[in-house]
């Protein structure tokens, strides 16, 4: 089938949906294929759920049992090589096919190590003051997840931002083929994903794919001219064309945090001060970010201002948590070495009366992660913390194996999962402390902070 006929079919039906068990009817079935299941085995189960169409596999048994279907449900089967690449073409094919005052819709293409979700989120609460914004939901900004973020475009769309992530080379030149963006801007770049990328520089090549994208389009970049190697990467493409943005090269200046002020709060160079419902100095690039998108795109700085304090973070994502007896500051979607370093110097900033760490494994770092995590352990060890926990079985090895300072007087423990961690606090409770929780996804902090939060 023709994209230009598929896309009809898309246009007449009520959306696209992945999963047969949340059919409401009218979808556009996309019979994907995953490590633990097939969605060909599962198309005629929308169809029967109500779904008005389902595009399957060639060679599937879906497709090869059309026969025996009757003309009813077999006219509905649309059989293609790849259903994935299907679904990537149509979402590109949407996305050019969408004008906003006669020109095709903007889109800004966002990556980075860390800080993506939030940074896209703070950019949609700042450009929705004036534009209809689509944004990627949630993190679903992989290969699938991107051109599903793309076919939510409709007609009253004007601005879509569109967050990649990426654990292997070549995943960013994948997507901006998918999203064709006209902006880019890239977070940070920092270690995560070693297993996948192989080193540090492998990580910059794969994130400047985004770069090299835009280069080749001539559009434009959004870049935090305060970071050494974003910076290093546009000087390695000369005629990229740069908006910059920063703290230091805009003049702003951070205000310190107290018990009054827990949260970021940043003074800009006219003396507005900006508030946030966000923890971590380490936020401060992505507030600077989203006010440089919003001044670029015309949203007057006092509405940019009162949309970044609007914004209240979720997901275990830079929150501040009044829990039982204790704060805690949650960092916990996901961890790796930079993140790590960030989130662990900010926390020795803090003042408080006693202070406890929480840490959980910083996962698929291949190769470095044994030093990874003794880097990190040492970090931990000097940032005033009255108590460490550690929980996995690399943090394990890594206190283990250095030797503990002299002038470290915290109270260390480690355990094999955030489960034994959980059932410690279970049986010696925390009263009075601030509480830093960061772990990567896969160590499941939030068994930890459940116990917390019913302590009374």
């Amino acid at each position: 089938m023709e994209i230009n006929e598929l896309y009809r079919i898309f246009r007449d039906s009520t959306g696209i949906a992945t999963d047969s068990r949340k059919i409401a009817g009218g979808e556009l079935f996309f019979a994907l294929k995953g490590e633990n299941f097939d969605g060909n085995a599962f198309a005629l189960k929308a169809l029967e759920n109500g779904a008005g169409y389902a595009v399957v596999e060639k060679g599937s048994a879906a497709d090869t049992g059309r026969a025996a279907l009757g003309p009813g449900l077999s006219s509905r089967l649309i059989p293609v090589d790849d259903t994935l690449a299907t679904l990537q073409a149509l979402a590109r094919w949407h996305r050019s096919m969408t004008f906003v005052d006669g020109k095709p819709i903007t889109v800004i293409g966002l990556t980075g190590t860390n800080g993506k979700t939030t940074t896209k989120e703070l950019i949609k609460a700042v450009l929705s003051v004036r534009y209809n914004v689509t944004a990627t939901e949630g993190n679903l900004n992989n290969s699938i997840g991107v051109p599903l973020s793309l076919l939510k475009i409709d007609s009253r769309s004007e601005i879509a931002i569109i967050e990649m992530g990426a654990s292997h080379p070549g995943d960013i030149k994948e997507l901006v083929s998918v999203c064709l963006p006209n902006y880019g801007l890239i977070t940070n770049v920092g270690k995560a994903h070693l297993l996948g990328f192989g080193s540090f520089e492998g990580v910059k090549k794969a994130k400047g794919e985004l770069y090299d994208y835009i280069q080749r389009t001539a559009d434009k970049v959004f870049i935090d001219a305060d970071n050494r190697e974003l910076c290093k990467m546009a000087e390695e493409r000369p005629d990229l064309q740069l908006i910059p943005y920063g703290v230091e090269c805009e003049g702003a200046t951070m205000l310190p945090s107290d018990a009054v002020h827990p949260y970021l709060r940043l003074r800009l160079h006219d003396g507005t001060v900006v508030n946030t419902a966000l923890v971590g100095s380490y936020n401060a690039a992505n507030v600077m970010a989203a006010l440089a998108v919003g001044r670029h795109f015309g949203v007057p700085q006092d509405k940019a201002v009162e949309a970044i304090a609007g914004y209240v973070p979720s997901n275990s994502r830079s929150q501040l948590v009044k829990a039982g007896r204790n704060t805690l500051i949650i960092d916990a979607y996901n961890a790796n070495p930079s993140s790590m370093e960030a989130a662990l110097e900010n926390f020795r900033m803090i003042d408080a009366e006693k202070k406890a760490l929480m840490l959980g494994d910083m996962l698929e770092l291949g190769a470095d992660s044994s030093a990874e995590h003794e880097k990190t352990v040492m970090k931990a060890l000097s940032c005033g913390a009255d108590k460490v926990y550690l929980a996995g079985e690399e943090f394990m090895k890594a206190a283990s194996s250095i030797a503990i300072p002299a002038s470290c007087h915290a109270d260390v423990k480690t355990f094999k999962t955030s489960a034994e961690l959980a059932d410690s606090l279970e049986e010696e409770p925390l009263d009075g402390y601030a509480i830093l929780i960061k772990g990567s996804r896969g160590t499941r902090m939030e068994n930890v902070m459940k116990v917390l939060a019913r302590e009374q």
